[in-house]
């Protein structure tokens, strides 16, 4: 993958969750929600798999998603944690407004 395209894709996703979290952050009032929730995002984005497999074929659907996120190049590590870091400073971030005084909602 050409250094570019990993820049730009890690700058989307920074850039693409901390906006969901700080939206959501307004909305719920809820200043981690998006941390909570990127991990359930990341497993959705890496498995290819129904999400009924996870109860149906328990065993089978967690093998295949071990094996797939330990598959993981390090460039797409990267650009996940970049999300990861977008989600947790919307949360920084919500929470440094709402000290200034600044009430979302």
């Amino acid at each position: 993958m050409h250094i570019a395209t990993v820049l730009v894709s890690a700058l989307l996703f920074f850039v693409l969750f901390f906006g969901i979290g700080f939206i959501l952050n307004m909305l719920l009032r809820m200043t981690w929600i998006m941390a909570f929730i990127y991990p359930l995002v990341t497993i959705a984005i890496v498995d290819n798999i129904s999400s009924f497999d996870y109860l149906f074929h328990a065993s089978e659907s967690f093998a295949l998603l071990s094996e797939r996120i330990t598959g993981l190049q390090p460039v797409d590590v990267t650009i996940l944690l970049c999300g990861f870091l977008g989600a947790v400073g919307s949360g920084f971030v919500m929470r440094l407004l709402r000290a200034k005084g600044y009430q979302m909602f």
